[in-house]
C-alpha cells in the first residue's frame, strides 16, 4: 500500500456518465452535477465528507466515457473494489464507477494528466435511439476537405479564436497530437487528442470544420482563424450532446489506466 506523504490518502477513480442528466461536472447553485453526485455517494459510504477533483470540466450535456478524478480521505479505503460495487449500486443517476485504485498524495488527477481524447458524433439523419448522443446535420460533408483542414490544427498553438471570451486560464496554447474524421455506422465521427483543452474548443473547432465541409471555407483559413485570436472568426459552436471525453492518459509509472476498446467499438 502507498503511504500518504501528507495527511490522509489519495484515490483516484475512473468513472462513465451520461451528461444529459447533469449540468455539467462542476458543483454549481441549484443544479445536479457529476461532482456533486460524487461527494455525496463517496462521502456517505466512506463516512469522510470528500471534494471529488476532476481531470477537467466538462459543460452542460457532455457525455465521458471515460473521466478521472481523485478524492482524499483521512482513513485507507480497506476495500475499492467493494467501494466501486457499492457506488454503482448507491447512485441513483447514469454513473458508471469502473475502477479505485490510491495513488500517492501528490499526484493529481487534472494536473498530472498527460492528455485527453475526445469524440463528437455527426448523424446525417434523425435516429431515435441516437438523440441524446449525436448531433444531426443532414448536409453532406467533404470528408477530405474537413481531414485537410484539421492538419493546420496539429501542434503547439494558440486557441483562443476557439474558446470561450474571459476564461480563467493563464495560456490559450493547448498541443494537438491527433485530429480527425472518420465515417462508422453511418456516423460521422471526429476524434482529437491534445495535452489540454480550453473550454469550448472542441464545440468550436467541429462547428468550424463542418463549415469546410459544407464548402463555406476552404480548408487552408484555419490558419487565418487561427492567427486572428478572434472567437467571431471560427464558426458556430456545436450541440454539447454530441461530444464525449474519452480517454484520460496519465505516466504509466504513476497510474496506467485498464485497456480500454475503440470508443467506436458499441457502435457497431
Amino acid at each position: 500500500m502507498l503511504t500518504s506523504q501528507i495527511t490522509g490518502f489519495r484515490y483516484f477513480i475512473e468513472l462513465a456518465f451520461n451528461g444529459a442528466c447533469f449540468h455539467g461536472w462542476q458543483i454549481q447553485p441549484g443544479a445536479i452535477t457529476v461532482q456533486e453526485t460524487l461527494n455525496h455517494a463517496i462521502g456517505t459510504l466512506t463516512g469522510h465528507p470528500v471534494n471529488v477533483v476532476g481531470c477537467g470540466r466538462t459543460d452542460t450535456g457532455v457525455h465521458a466515457s471515460h473521466f478521472v478524478a481523485h478524492f482524499d480521505v483521512p482513513d485507507p479505503v480497506p476495500d475499492p473494489i467493494l467501494l466501486a460495487y457499492r457506488l454503482n449500486r448507491f447512485i441513483n443517476k447514469p454513473v458508471r464507477i469502473d475502477r479505485i485504485i490510491e495513488v500517492p498524495t501528490d499526484f493529481h488527477a487534472r494536473f498530472n494528466a498527460e492528455s485527453r481524447t475526445y469524440h463528437y458524433l455527426i448523424s446525417p439523419a434523425k435516429t431515435p435511439f441516437m438523440e441524446d448522443f449525436t448531433w444531426v446535420n443532414s448536409v453532406p460533408l467533404d470528408i477530405g476537405s474537413m481531414n485537410s483542414a484539421c492538419q493546420v490544427l496539429l501542434g503547439k498553438h494558440d486557441f483562443t479564436s476557439f474558446s470561450k471570451v474571459h476564461t480563467d486560464v493563464k495560456t490559450n496554447d493547448c498541443e494537438v497530437y491527433e485530429a480527425a474524421w472518420t465515417e462508422h455506422s453511418g456516423l460521422l465521427i471526429f476524434r482529437i487528442r491534445a495535452d489540454r483543452f480550453l473550454r469550448n474548443m472542441v464545440r468550436a473547432i467541429v462547428g468550424t470544420l463542418v463549415e469546410v465541409g459544407k464548402g463555406k471555407l476552404p480548408p487552408e483559413s484555419i490558419v487565418n482563424i487561427m492567427n486572428a485570436m478572434d472567437r467571431s472568426e471560427a464558426g458556430m459552436s456545436v450541440p454539447a450532446k454530441g461530444l464525449f471525453l474519452t480517454r484520460v492518459e496519465y505516466d504509466p509509472g504513476h497510474f496506467k489506466i485498464d485497456p480500454r476498446p475503440s470508443f467506436a467499438d458499441w457502435l457497431d
